[in-house]
């Protein structure tokens, strides 16, 4: 692979976790900057970790891991995403404390950066069939999430801002269409291929 090969590749894997971080940055009550970078570095460390998993699975796992990989998307961003629409609807006295559940503690935040990083895990195993420097493409992976979450997560302030106390519902209803889409997108193609 050359590096514009391995750049578009990250770019590509970033994409789930960028949709997720508007989601998120919109249910974050006004997220800081630092805030943001805090999100960005805990999804691009997972996004770069689970194409190394995927490498050294190789070629023994890949039907396993491909033919599920879109459906552990599904059920994990369907239910972190119908989480945050509960929350947004129970409650009704949120003070917009930034130290309260819209921040969102490291394990969340992994949880949803692991959901979303389930196809660059396949595509490492893809990978383990070709001659490539894995911790190179790992890292450039990572870094494009690290950025892409970061800016979705400022982007996704300013939609907060909009929708006013009532971002949790939006950023619950863009987990569940990140995760609807992946799941339209692997079925729809094996039901065009």
């Amino acid at each position: 692979m050359n590096p514009i090969s391995i750049l578009l590749l990250g770019l590509a894997m970033s994409t789930d976790a960028f949709a997720a971080a508007l989601g998120k940055g919109a249910a974050m009550t006004r997220p800081t900057l630092l805030q943001a970078l805090r999100v960005g570095l805990i999804f691009g460390v997972v996004e770069a970790i689970t194409p190394v998993i995927g490498w050294l699975i190789g070629s023994a796992a890949s039907r396993y891991v491909q033919a599920w990989d879109h459906w552990i998307a599904f059920v994990l961003l369907g239910a972190l995403g119908l989480h945050m629409i509960w929350k947004g609807l129970t409650d009704n006295d949120e003070t917009g404390d930034s130290a309260g559940h819209g921040n969102g503690n490291v394990f969340t935040l992994a949880l949803t950066g692991l959901a979303t990083s389930i196809d660059a895990m396949a595509a490492g195993v893809g990978l383990a069939f070709v001659q490539v420097p894995i911790l190179v493409v790992a890292g450039v992976i990572g870094s494009c999430t690290f950025v892409m979450v970061t800016l979705g997560v400022l982007a996704g302030r300013a939609l907060g801002a909009v929708i006013g106390r009532r971002a949790e519902l939006v950023g619950g209803a863009i987990l569940i269409l990140v995760g609807v889409a992946i799941l339209y997108e692997h079925i729809g193609g094996a039901a065009g291929g």
